[in-house]
C-alpha cells in the first residue's frame, strides 16, 4: 500500500514539474524576442583603435547584434584610427556582411587619436538624408579627448566633442556608446576615464542617445550594455509611433 502511494505521488511531481517546463519555455521564447531591436535602423558601428586587447572578445557578441537588426536596417563599420576612420564596410543591407567585417582592434598606442570625435562627425555625414529609418550610431570608445590637454574645466564640452552633437543633430542621428578603456591614459587613470565617460554621456543626451558604463576600471562583457541597448531603442522607437 505504501508503495503505491509513494509511486503515486512521485508521479504528481513529474507531471507538475513537467508542466512548469512546458510553460517556463514559451517565457523564455517570448524574452529573446523582445531583446530583438522590432524598427529597422540605420546603423554606424564605430570602433576605437586602441582599446585594450579585452574589446576583443565581445567580437561575437556585437556579430550577433548587427545580425539581429530587422531586414531594411544598414549598417556600416569604422574604425577610429590615429588621424583617419577606415571604413571597414560602407552602409549595406546585408547584415552578415557588415558583421564578418569586424576585427580585432589593433590596441596599440601608435593607433590612438587625440580623440575619437573628428572621425565621428566624418561616419555622421556618411548617413543620407533620403532614408527613412531611424539613424543610429553606436561608438565603443573611452570618449577621452586630450586634442587640448587633460583640464578638467573642459571634460565634457571640447571643441569636437561640440562639433559632433552639432552635426549628429543636423542629420537626426542619435549616438550610444559603450564605454571601454584604451591601452593609454583610461586604463591607468579613473580620473581620465571619468572625464571620457562625461563627454560619452553628453553625446548620448545631447543627441538623443544613452551612454553605457560599468564604473571607471572598465567593463566585464558587452552583454549587459547590449540588453540595455536593445530595450533603449525599443522603448525610443515605440514613443515615436
Amino acid at each position: 500500500m505504501y508503495y503505491r502511494k509513494f509511486v503515486i505521488l512521485l508521479t504528481i511531481v513529474a507531471i507538475g514539474l513537467s508542466a512548469l517546463v512546458v510553460q517556463a519555455k514559451p517565457s523564455n521564447e517570448t524574452r529573446e524576442a523582445d531583446q530583438r531591436v522590432v524598427e529597422p535602423l540605420n546603423l554606424a558601428v564605430l570602433i576605437q583603435d586602441d582599446l585594450i586587447s579585452q574589446v576583443s572578445n565581445e567580437l561575437g557578441v556585437t556579430r550577433e547584434f548587427i545580425r539581429s537588426l530587422p531586414q531594411g536596417s544598414r549598417v556600416m563599420v569604422g574604425y577610429i584610427t590615429a588621424g583617419s576612420l577606415q571604413v571597414r564596410q560602407p552602409f549595406t543591407t546585408d547584415l552578415d556582411k557588415a558583421a564578418r567585417s569586424l576585427r580585432i582592434p589593433t590596441a596599440s598606442n601608435g593607433s590612438a587619436p587625440y580623440n575619437p570625435y573628428v572621425e565621428v562627425i566624418e561616419a555622421l555625414r556618411k548617413f543620407q538624408s533620403e532614408w527613412t529609418n531611424a539613424n543610429a550610431v553606436l561608438l565603443v570608445s573611452d570618449g577621452l579627448d586630450v586634442s587640448r590637454g587633460f583640464d578638467s574645466t573642459v571634460a565634457g564640452h571640447t571643441l569636437d566633442l561640440e562639433r559632433t552633437i552639432s552635426e549628429a543633430n543636423k542629420r537626426r542621428v542619435a549616438v550610444f556608446s559603450f564605454y571601454a578603456p584604451t591601452v593609454g591614459l583610461t586604463s591607468h587613470s579613473r580620473l581620465a576615464a571619468s572625464y571620457g565617460q562625461s563627454a560619452l554621456n553628453r553625446l548620448g543626451h545631447d543627441t538623443g542617445g544613452r551612454a553605457f558604463f560599468q564604473g571607471t576600471d572598465g567593463f566585464v562583457t558587452f552583454d549587459s550594455y547590449f540588453a540595455r541597448l536593445r530595450e533603449t531603442l525599443n522603448n525610443q522607437y515605440a514613443r515615436a509611433r
